[in-house]
Parts: structure tokens; sequence; C-alpha cells
């Protein structure tokens, strides 16, 4: 599978950026998954429901499944977080797989930047970040782009993985 990453600091616009690109990417007729990482302890489960009491009951694994979607919530329980490969191993295949977080990862990435957020660059020091869509000029010797023009992303994106 291809993979491509949107990497920044918090409030980047990673989250805005990573929204357009799919809607931009499979509007063209790919398909896209994405895998984004959480840096706190998420729960996409409601307290009260079936599946939750499932999982508070010692389930390692649930799987809930309607007409409309599937979501299969699995417990480490102490266990290791799963790499990044172990994760990309687990989705099903399409075209391009969009990585949100995973900065420390060696798959290529584009930096969202924005200045109000009075951070340094990541890709000073980081190859593996082949651009950066930024809300402002940078002296950079990498592709720079606006950090709305999702369209010149989404074409440097789908040149750079062979779509």
């Amino acid at each position: 599978m291809r993979v491509y990453g949107v990497t920044g600091w918090k409030n980047a616009g990673k989250t805005g950026l990573m929204e357009r690109l799919v809607a931009e990417i499979t509007g063209r007729g790919f398909s896209v998954s994405t895998l984004k990482h959480a840096h706190h302890s998420v729960d996409v489960d409601q307290p009260g429901t079936d599946s939750h009491r499932h999982r508070m009951a010692g389930a390692s694994e649930v799987l809930l499944a309607s007409g409309q979607r599937i979501a299969i919530m699995q417990e480490l329980r102490g266990a290791p977080e799963p790499s990044l490969q172990d994760l990309l191993a687990r989705l099903a295949p399409v075209d391009l797989v969009l990585i949100e977080g995973f900065k420390r990862e060696p798959h290529p990435k584009v930096e969202a930047f924005r200045a109000v957020a009075n951070n340094p660059l990541i890709a000073s020091g980081d190859p593996t970040i082949r651009a950066i869509a930024s809300d402002t000029s940078l002296d950079t010797e990498r592709p720079l782009f606006d950090l709305d023009d999702t369209v010149a992303i989404a074409d440097f994106i789908l040149k750079e993985v062979g779509l």
C-alpha cells in the first residue's frame, strides 16, 4: 500500500488538511484510508452501550457491526502500542493511506505549519518531510505550498506515490 503522512505540531492545521486531502483524493476516484495517532487515551465507545459493557467485562476485542459501519475495538491491557507497520497491516487494501501524526516514522510526509502556533519547523531536521504546507512564506529548499491549496498538495502527494 502507498502511504503518505501529514505531520506538524499541535494546532498546525494537520486535521483540516487531512480532511481536505481525503475529500480531494477520493473525489478523483482513488480509495483512501486514514491512520491517526493520538497521544492521549482515546475511547470511541460510550459508557452504557452493550459494546462498552463487553469491553469493561474484560473482552480483548469487540467487533461492533451495523448496516452502516464496522468498528473493531481492541484493548491493549498493558501490551505495548502496535507499531505503524503493524497498524498498516490491519487495514484493507486501498490506493493510499494518509497518516496523521507518527512524525518520527520514516514514511514521506508533508508538514503542516501555522505561524501563529509559534513552533519550529520539524522539516529542518527531518529528511522524511518532502514538502511544507504553510500559512506564511518560509525560507526553505523544500517545496512550499499554501496550507489551503489542497489541490496542489494533493497533486504533489499523488505524484510522489505514483498515482
